[in-house]
C-alpha cells in the first residue's frame, strides 16, 4: 500500500492497534539530534508498506483513512491492487530485516532481473536465503537482489561468489 509521504510509522501503529500485520521496510541514518549525529531506524522507502490480511480487513480498515491507497498493476485495462504471495513476502522480509547490511532498494523498472541468476546464499547473515545475481546499473561491482516483482527490490553490497550457489531453474527449493 502507499502511504501519505511521512506518516507510515503512525499507519503501522494504527494497524497494530486493530490487530493487523504490516511491514515496513527500515534502514539506519544519520541524523541530528541536539546538534549530534545519532544513528536513527527510519523507513527505507518512504510512502511504501506492506499490510498481511483478508481483502475485506484492508478494505475496512482502508474506508477510514484516506492516507492509505491501493499500489495497482494494469491488468485487462484496469488498475488492479498488487498482491505479494506469502513465499516472495517472506523471503523480502527475512533479507531486509538485517538493517546494518549495505543495501539499496530499487523500484522494478531500474532493474532487469530476467537476465539474473538464481542463487543461494551460503554464510553469513543472509544464510540459506535465494536472490538473483545481477549488475546494478551504475555499480561497477556484483550486487545480489532480492526482488518483489512489480513492487521492490533490494540489492546489497558486493557478495563474494565463493558463497553462492547457482539455483537451476526448475529446482522447487
Amino acid at each position: 500500500m502507499r502511504v501519505t509521504y511521512g506518516r507510515e510509522l503512525m499507519m503501522q501503529r494504527l494497524l497494530d492497534a486493530d490487530g493487523i500485520e504490516s511491514f515496513i521496510p527500515m534502514r539506519y541514518v544519520l541524523e541530528k539530534v541536539h546538534n549530534k549525529p545519532k544513528r536513527m531506524l527510519r523507513p527505507a522507502i518512504h510512502n511504501l508498506l506492506f499490510i498481511h490480511s483478508s481483502k475485506s480487513t484492508v478494505q475496512q480498515f482502508k474506508s477510514k483513512r484516506q492516507s492509505l491507497q491501493y499500489m495497482t498493476r494494469r491488468e485487462n485495462g484496469r488498475n488492479v491492487p498488487i498482491v505479494v504471495g506469502d513465499k516472495e513476502m517472506n523471503r523480502f522480509i527475512d533479507v531486509s530485516k538485517h538493517y546494518d547490511l549495505e543495501c539499496s532498494y530499487f523500484k522494478p523498472e531500474e532493474l532487469n532481473l530476467a537476465r539474473g541468476t538464481r542463487v543461494r546464499i551460503h554464510g553469513g547473515p543472509l544464510d540459506g536465503k535465494e536472490a538473483v545475481f545481477i549488475k546494478v546499473k551504475g555499480h561497477r561491482s556484483k550486487s545480489i537482489v532480492v526482488a518483489i516483482p512489480n513492487v521492490i527490490a533490494v540489492a546489497f553490497a558486493e557478495i563474494t561468489p565463493d558463497y553462492l550457489e547457482v539455483i537451476d531453474a526448475d529446482s522447487k527449493k
